[in-house]
């Protein structure tokens, strides 16, 4: 018997329809290449192309409800462009004192990072059930996250990254920042199970959260910036970008400040990076500007 005949008969035994099939082998290969979007330099070609994916996997994602990759992709997609996009230019609206533009980019970073936290939450329900359960206190949801195992390792980060990226961009809405414990317990398990993803952001994305106040947990943050860092010798750059932006911020380290942000901006192609990386040197560029630095009292 021919093999696409053997084929057929195995998708018809299975009770899979053909487009199913075809489907699940799209987003697979689509989730397998998605890195080679992180060698683009090109910031409109980045966002109109990241803008066009999460349109076309959101309908993907109507006709396939339950497939793990698009999951996957829309919970790291809207997180990826939030953070660099929307969050940007709610940025760009505070550097400029515009409070309507600031307050419309930070309902959109919230609403977008809420989207990626749904879709991230039904992909942890699906693989490991009881996460939304667990979400009573710190002592629940560690004692869930110890049963999730290195295969989800990945989405446990950017479901962490989402929800530390909301709190941020919400800071003034109480109940989600009492919700950050989930966030911090996400970055701590996928850091345990794999603190080199994504270049080390899970350790500087959890570094940033514990240098939220001058109060806050300070050494325990540059200890995890160092790590971060150590992962790609300071060649992914946002973790220094972060550095800056959190920790030596509110330490009103000045001097760390702009030697941080200097060194992003002159720092060499890293093509594994390289969109990350423009990125960051576009911040870094906007960092050493009157209004950042006063942000921080320099």
């Amino acid at each position: 018997m021919h093999r696409p005949i053997v084929v057929a008969f195995a998708v018809l035994a299975s009770g899979c329809s053909l487009e199913r099939v075809l489907l699940d082998g799209q987003l697979a290969a689509t989730r397998k290449a998605s890195t080679s979007f992180d060698t683009l330099e090109d910031l409109e070609v980045a966002k109109i192309g990241a803008g066009s994916s999460l349109v076309q996997l959101e309908g993907m994602h109507v006709l396939a409800p339950d497939q793990k990759d698009a999951l996957f992709l829309l919970l790291q997609g809207y997180a990826g462009f939030t953070s660099a996009f929307v969050e940007d230019e709610w940025e760009q609206a505070y550097d400029r004192g515009d409070d309507d533009a600031e307050a419309f980019h930070a309902e959109r970073a919230k609403k977008n990072y809420d989207r990626a936290i749904g879709y991230g939450t039904e992909l942890l329900e699906q693989t490991a059930p009881g996460f939304v359960a667990a979400q009573k206190n710190r002592d629940t949801i560690k004692g869930y996250l110890q049963g999730i195992g290195r295969d989800d390792a990945e989405t446990v980060l950017w479901l962490g990254i989402a929800w530390m990226g909301r709190g941020a961009v919400a800071a003034e809405r109480a109940e989600i920042v009492a919700e950050l414990f989930i966030g911090e317990a996400l970055l701590e398990r996928a850091n345990e199970l794999d603190d080199s993803m994504a270049y080390g952001l899970g350790l500087a994305a959890l570094g940033a959260y514990h240098a939220r106040s001058p109060d806050a947990e300070l050494k325990e943050s540059a200890a995890l910036f160092d790590r971060s860092f150590a992962k790609t010798q300071r060649k992914a750059l946002t973790p220094l970008l972060l550095r800056a932006q959190n920790l030596a911020c509110v330490s009103h380290d000045e001097k760390g400040y702009r030697a941080l942000l200097e060194e992003v901006l002159a720092a060499p192609d890293f093509p594994a990076q390289r969109l990350e990386n423009t990125i960051a040197k576009r911040k870094a560029q906007r960092y050493l500007g009157a209004p950042r630095l006063k942000r921080c009292a320099f």
